[in-house]
């Protein structure tokens, strides 16, 4: 059994499909400023989308802190994208995940900023 921190980590580091059973079904993922995606399945194929794109890169993802109170755990790190050994994508993010009394995955909201 995976711990929230686990599913949390997993989930902000593109390992999506560990983290689709333990998803709410009326769960919603807010990317701050580009997207929000309501219930369980709108996430799965959003998931689906980019981790079409992660292989189609290569990833380095870097874990800097992840924080737990209570039923919230908070991510945050970086993303580097690359092909062909040229950075495509550099992104600072952090994920806020909220928890319900199922320890399922409730609420998401995600900043994620690209740098220039």
């Amino acid at each position: 059994m995976m711990t929230n921190k686990e599913k949390a980590t997993a989930f902000s580091n593109g390992e999506f499909e560990k983290t689709y059973h333990f998803i709410s079904d009326n769960a919603a993922w807010t990317v701050v400023e580009e997207n929000r995606f309501a219930g369980k399945q709108a996430i799965i194929d959003h998931c689906e989308q980019v981790g079409n794109y992660f292989k189609s890169v290569e990833t380095d993802f870097k874990t800097l802190h992840v924080i737990e109170e209570g039923n919230k755990v908070v991510v945050n790190g970086t993303a580097e994208f690359l092909r062909e050994n040229k950075r495509v994508a550099f992104v600072s993010a952090c994920d806020i995940y909220e928890f319900n009394n199922n320890n399922e995955i409730q609420y998401i909201t995600s900043y994620c900023i690209e740098s220039k």
